[in-house]
């Protein structure tokens, strides 16, 4: 396969099974990626994120901008070098943080100039400086600049953010130079069908490797992104990988490959799990409870990680009560190997044509136990 190359191996509805070719190797998928925000996932060693099945990892424009500065990542060797990495990477655009993170925005035609959130600092990306960045890091996955809007957004201020999003996308395809990295355009329009299919006729209509769905899990009700993607999602293009960013919970990613999305991303394991929260089989686990003061079985009975293998939920009780460090570890190692084994399972359920069931399953333990 060649750079860019994008190859759906079987179906089963909407879902799919396929591998994307990136500079640094291929990518099965479904995939969850996981968040390294500041060039690392938190809690993990890149090896411990390997033997969990990680395939991809992502970095954050905006903190990595801020701290350490891309020029200095660029004189280390580039991300994966600098991280220690050697697998895939994907890069986020800067815009969701922006959004989220930054003092005192000033949007215009040009770009956003913000307050930085961690010393009140003057910046400005624009379309061609988020390029600039993602390119001196080495990115082999590249997200074009958007505007995430707020929830909830009127009709008016969606039309405008669509129409500056498409702006920039053609910008940030102009700008973006480095052969060896994939540009990803990112599909907006609130929670409006009408506006979604809109911006996604907008963003598809520029020729790209890969496309990704942007602006939820900005505060709406899940429901309604679960509603929107089965409208969404089968109408992007069916020979590029399809990107439902920032989401979510196991029940999220198996409603959204169900609608026809390929990949993931979301601080979720991560940062729910070094506050005690646990994703199993069973369902959602709450570590600090008291039941497990004597409970002497693993995490998950159906789970062969590094946790379950070798602890109790005592001990990580135990451990999360005492505030010590190795339980934020032990429990990372536990989430992330659980969202890789869910799309690993995923993925041979498609292959094997016995994707309805394995869905069916999967909600059924996951649903009444995570909200």
């Amino acid at each position: 396969m060649g750079l860019g190359e994008f190859k759906v191996h079987a179906t089963a509805g909407n879902a799919r099974r396929a591998t994307l070719m990136t500079a640094h190797g291929p990518v099965q998928t479904p995939v969850f990626m996981a968040v390294g925000t500041k060039a690392t996932v938190k809690a993990m060693t890149p090896e411990e994120l390997k033997d969990c099945g990680t395939q991809v990892v992502l970095g954050n424009t905006y903190h990595l901008h801020l701290r350490p500065g891309e020029k200095t990542i660029a004189k280390m060797g580039g991300l994966h070098k600098f991280m220690n990495w050697h697998g895939p990477i994907l890069t986020d655009s800067g815009g969701f943080q922006v959004f989220s993170l930054s003092q005192l925005r000033n949007m215009s035609e040009e770009g956003v100039e913000f307050r930085s959130h961690l010393d009140g600092a003057k910046h400005f990306i624009s379309p061609e400086k988020s390029m600039e960045i993602q390119m001196d890091l080495g990115s082999d996955i590249i997200m074009a600049f958007d505007e995430c809007l707020q929830y909830p957004a009127t009709e008016e201020e969606i039309d405008k953010s669509m129409a500056l999003t498409y702006r920039w996308l053609l910008r940030s395809k102009a700008a973006m130079t480095r052969k060896e990295s994939l540009l990803f355009g990112i599909v907006q329009g609130g929670l409006s069908l009408k506006h979604r299919l809109k911006s996604m006729e907008q963003i598809c209509s520029v020729e790209l490797p890969g496309y990704a769905l942007g602006g939820f899990s900005v505060g709406e009700p899940i429901h309604l992104m679960h509603e929107l993607l089965p409208h969404v999602a089968p109408k992007m293009p069916a020979n590029k990988p399809r990107y439902l960013m920032g989401v979510g919970t196991p029940t999220d990613l198996i409603i959204a490959i169900d609608s026809g999305i390929d990949m993931f991303d979301c601080v979720m394991p991560t940062r729910v799990a070094r506050n005690g929260t646990i994703f199993t089989w069973q369902g959602k686990v709450s570590i600090k409870r008291s039941e497990y003061r004597e409970d002497s079985s693993p995490l998950d009975p159906e789970c062969d990680c590094y946790t379950c293998t070798n602890y109790s939920k005592a001990y990580l009780r135990h451990l999360f009560l005492s505030g010590e460090i190795l339980g934020s570890r032990l429990n990372t190692i536990h989430n992330i190997h659980f969202y890789m084994k869910l799309m690993e399972l995923a993925r041979k359920a498609i292959e094997e044509g016995r994707w309805e069931a394995f869905r069916d399953d999967c909600l059924t333990r996951f649903v009444k136990k995570e909200r």
